[in-house]
């Protein structure tokens, strides 16, 4: 990078200074892309012999710097952890580089060793950074800036090239230190080449720490190994990776290799650009459909008038917000811009994180997990608190807004009917229409199976189309949207004219059409509603009356017309099965026939060409009562949803974009995750079983406080996790293996939506056949949340935790019936083997007494939920304000924890390898990332009110802008 103000980790690295300068978002100049496959690894492993620098030796650490031959800088690239004072340092942390960097076997790797004065390792690679963010710094301006930080001391420096290590023998070297003159040895270090997968069986840890050395790890057997593995994890939609490599104790006395690697995901931007259109898309239908209802009355037209306005605002402000996102070639969103309006709809810091564990005689075992910041509209604010509080209030008082607004009250359930209703209409009537083509062409073809298996499809499509029309609520709509026409007078006031003239004087008519129907509210009084006499105003005359009785679509409404209509459906497609099954059986061989096969006949005999002649006129009179069905259908809906926006104004499409935003940032999230999973089991047929047969668990653990504004986080994290059960997903064939066709893609409307994940050609083929034929695939969302901060602290003291308590509890009885559900369905031998014996019901009757025990910061709800989640082959999202700070506590916490658990990690090492991911692991280049500082954002009053085991090591926090 040229810009000085950016800083090279190996990593992607948002250019802050260029996001200052840039206020508006993201630019491809912000970003930095690093190779992905890591293919040099390597342990630092002991330092002996080190000279003292004085009386007491002080902790030590590792700098390490590459070299290029050619230009001769000085690059500075990775640090261990600090080790406690020790004469014979072992080291944790290993160093791993990307495939193209260093670029050449004779490129040099320095390593420096310091003693340190403190345990904050930012001076050191502050100081480095500093000298050679611009990559052209010498050797000697990276020492004098570190020593001048009077940080540390120096004791002694190696070089080696990469062609060394790359050669030795046993992938080990052992090197002298040399002091700074060059002439004085200061002890020696011993580098191992680290790679992947079986560990020799004799490399057992001696218990004498001064005796301990570097052990050797074997790799793959050949290199398609490892791209394979990268390629489960980086696959299409995952970039800029970060690496970290350490190795741990085990009980036994032996080592295990554990690789950490983070990345961003591109869906952070595509799944809401791709959200924005289908909304612009919705709404612009909407305001067509509105414009499809044809005259109304005067008071309903001002009001369908005032809906379009406000739909037009929307559709014109998400259209500016998607022409910005489309000017940003980035994949990471930080968390210094979680406010800002043109990047509300991208999750905050969405990263995945893979562990991969290697250990002696053990198959290699890979934990996921994905991090991105509370699914909330930050830049709405939550002065008034967040979606679950203000829906709860908006519903409230909806039904004072209809009295206002002079409309019918329909309930949330009704409108939700009715965009049920609406959707399935459009998507049955053209699928319908194209079946009914293809009976006719399997006529034509004179094609008995095809003829069959055409009529079956017509059929079982047609059946849905006439279930979902069988509702009082169309009914009743079309009932309220002949009321709304201009001119309409009902029974009563044809018998009694002067009834119109009553109404203006205030008396109370209780023979309104609506009253009583569906959605009605009884509350509402006739006398404010518009329906008994929409265009009569004041004193309106006789003869005013008898001119509007003269408009022939304002005859007296015919309750039973609906009944009949879509009826009609269902007795042309009888015809059409008895016409079907007369041509498949022959006239010799027919039973006697049936009153519709009757019919049949008599079409025949007056038509007796071949298949197709005989069914045409059938299927065409199907496909025009189909039509005339849509079409008085989605005019009723249309009404519904109109009234439904009316109430809303203006409050209701204030909470419909927030929801937007918040489900934006939510569905970006699980879509990550379902790649991520789904890739990681393709080759499990145990996995790809459950995934069709019941769908997989989506765990999202939440660590907000239940005070001041992240109570409104919570509540809009709540709404928008739960509205992720309106989302399937669909795997389907891609049409080439380029990168571009295998970019997942979502299609639907509010009320549901489909993720489509294509998968290359060779790999799609193996997939069991109820996948490959398209069949949506389910996600269960759960939600479980326990603050841990110190405003949980004053929250649980002096405020109100209950909605916490709900939130557990409801999504406990989530969990609770996937897993029922789960065991009917499929064999509990298919679920994936844990060293934990712990069965799942017990977990799960441990978690019901968890959720329902009143405990301070009960963080043992997260835990075991985590561990159900992993156990049920599901997807395990952890989330805070940002996902940077808390967020990597916990999961660094969960990594350590599945070590010890799973993999016997010596419990001597628990606490270091805990403290080597917190201050040298990906969480803390997460940090970095998000605000160019490698500081989490916790201050000594703040981690004074933590658990103990979320609190990260001294040195490694501080006040900084978050």
């Amino acid at each position: 990078m040229e810009d000085g103000g950016t800083q090279h980790l190996g990593c992607c690295v948002v250019d802050m200074k260029e996001l200052s300068a840039n206020p508006e978002g993201l630019t491809a100049a912000a970003v930095t892309i690093t190779p992905k496959l890591q293919r040099l690894e390597f342990s630092i492993g002991n330092l002996n012999d080190l000279a003292a620098s004085g009386r007491d030796r002080k902790p030590s650490l590792v700098q390490v710097a590459v070299i290029e031959p050619q230009k001769q800088q000085l690059v500075f690239h990775a640090c261990t952890e600090i080790v406690e004072a020790n004469k014979d340092p072992l080291f944790l942390t290993g160093v791993t580089f990307p495939s193209e960097y260093p670029d050449s076997q004779d490129s040099l790797v320095k390593l420096t060793v310091y003693d340190a004065k403190t345990k904050s390792q930012e001076s050191f690679e502050a100081g480095a950074c500093r000298q050679t963010s611009d990559l052209k710094c010498t050797e000697r301006d990276v020492l004098q800036s570190l020593l001048c930080d009077s940080q540390s001391s120096f004791l002694g420096s190696a070089t080696f090239s990469i062609g060394d290590l790359l050669r030795a023998k046993d992938g080990r070297l052992t090197l002298s230190l040399r002091s700074s003159d060059g002439v004085c040895t200061a002890g020696t270090v011993v580098v191992s080449r680290l790679k992947m997968g079986e560990m020799e069986e004799a490399d057992h840890i001696a218990t004498d720490t001064s005796s301990q050395k570097c052990p050797l790890v074997c790799e793959p057997a050949d290199q398609s190994c490892m791209d394979r593995e990268d390629y489960a994890l980086t696959g299409p939609v995952f970039r800029n990776p970060v690496c970290k490599v350490y190795r741990f104790q085990t009980v036994d006395s032996k080592w295990m290799l554990v690789r950490e690697q983070m990345e961003e995901c591109t869906l952070s931007f595509t799944i809401p650009k791709q959200l924005l259109t289908l909304y612009i898309q919705e709404d612009r239908s909407r305001l067509q459909d509105l414009e499809e209802l044809g005259e109304l009355s005067p008071h309903w037209d001002n009001l369908r008038k005032e809906v379009v306005t406000r739909y037009g605002g929307v559709i014109s402000s998400y259209q500016e917000t998607l022409a910005e996102l489309e000017k940003i070639t980035g994949s990471f969103k930080p968390s210094c811009c979680k406010a800002q309006k043109s990047l509300e709809f991208i999750p905050i810091n969405l990263h995945t994180q893979r562990m991969r564990v290697t250990c002696p005689q053990k198959t290699d075992a890979l934990y996921d997990i994905i991090t991105v910041g509370a699914p909330a509209a930050h830049f709405q604010g939550f002065k008034c608190g967040g979606l679950q509080r203000l829906l709860s209030r908006y519903e409230a008082e909806k039904k004072s807004f209809s009295t206002a607004y002079q409309c019918i009250y329909y309930s949330p359930q009704h409108t939700a009917k009715a965009q049920e209703v609406l959707s399935t209409v459009s998507l049955l009537q053209p699928l319908i229409t194209s079946l009914a083509d293809q009976l006719l062409q399997a006529a034509l073809e004179h094609s008995s199976p095809g003829l069959k298996d055409a009529l079956k499809s017509l059929s079982d499509k047609t059946e849905v189309f006439v279930h979902t029309l069988k509702d009082e609520l169309v009914k009743s709509a079309l009932l309220a949207l002949h009321a709304a026409r201009p001119g309409y007078v009902s029974k009563s006031q044809r018998q009694t004219p002067v009834l119109c003239h009553q109404q203006s004087q205030g008396v109370d008519l209780n023979h309104s059409p609506v009253q009583g129907l569906p959605g009605h509210s009884p509350a509402t009084p006739v006398t404010e509603s518009p329906v008994a006499c929409n265009n009569v105003k004041g004193g309106g005359d006789a003869g005013s009356l008898k001119h509007q009785d003269s408009i022939p679509h304002h005859k007296e409404y015919d309750e039973e017309e609906w009944d009949r209509v879509w009826a009609n459906v269902a007795k042309c497609l009888n015809c059409v099965i008895a016409m079907v099954d007369k041509l498949l059986e022959g006239d010799n061989s027919k039973p006697e026939p049936a009153p519709e096969q009757q019919l049949a006949d008599v079409i025949t005999s007056h038509n007796p060409g071949d298949w197709r002649d005989q069914l045409s006129p059938l299927v065409t009179r199907l496909k025009e009562c189909v039509l005339e069905v849509v079409e008085k259908a989605k005019r009723a809906m249309t009404f519904v949803l109109l009234q439904e926006a009316v109430c809303s104004i203006p409050q209701g499409f204030h909470l419909q974009q927030r929801r937007d935003v918040v489900f934006s940032q939510a569905l970006a999230a699980l879509a990550c995750g379902f790649v991520m999973r789904l890739y990681a089991g393709l080759q499990d047929n145990d996995f790809l079983r459950q995934l069709h047969l019941v769908g997989l668990v989506a765990q999202f653990e939440s660590l907000l406080s239940t005070y001041s504004e992240e109570i409104g986080m919570l509540e809009d994290m709540e709404v928008g996790i739960s509205d992720l059960q309106r989302v399937m997903f669909k795997i389907t064939e891609a049409k080439t293996d380029d990168l571009s066709e295998l970019q997942p893609s979502v299609c639907g409307r509010r009320d549901h939506f489909t993720v489509e994940v294509p998968l290359p050609q060779v790999i799609f083929q193996t997939l069991p056949e109820e996948i490959k034929e398209g069949k949506p695939l389910r996600v269960f969302p759960v939600l479980f949340n326990v603050g841990i901060n110190e405003q949980q602290t004053i929250a649980e003291r002096f405020g109100d935790i209950s909605l916490q308590e709900r939130i557990n509890q409801k999504n406990f009885e989530i969990l609770e019936a996937y897993y029922k559900t789960l065991r009917e369905k499929v064999p509990l031998e298919c679920l994936p083997c844990f060293q934990t014996q712990t069965d799942i019901k017990e977990l799960l009757e441990t978690l019901g007494q968890n959720v329902v025990t009143k405990k301070r910061k009960n963080v043992e709800i997260l835990w075991i939920a985590g561990t159900i989640c992993r156990r049920l082959n599901g997807i395990r999202f952890t989330s805070c304000k940002s996902a940077k700070d808390r967020t990597s506590m916990s999961v660094t916490l969960e990594q350590c924890a599945l070590l010890r658990d799973e993999h016997q990690l010596s419990k001597d090492f628990f606490v270091r390898a805990l403290d080597c991911m917190r201050r040298e692991g990906c969480r803390i280049e997460n940090v970095q990332k998000n605000i160019r500082c490698r500081k989490y954002a916790f201050n000594m009053l703040q981690l004074m009110a933590f658990p103990k085991c979320y609190r990260p090591p001294d040195g490694t926090y501080g006040k900084v802008d978050s």
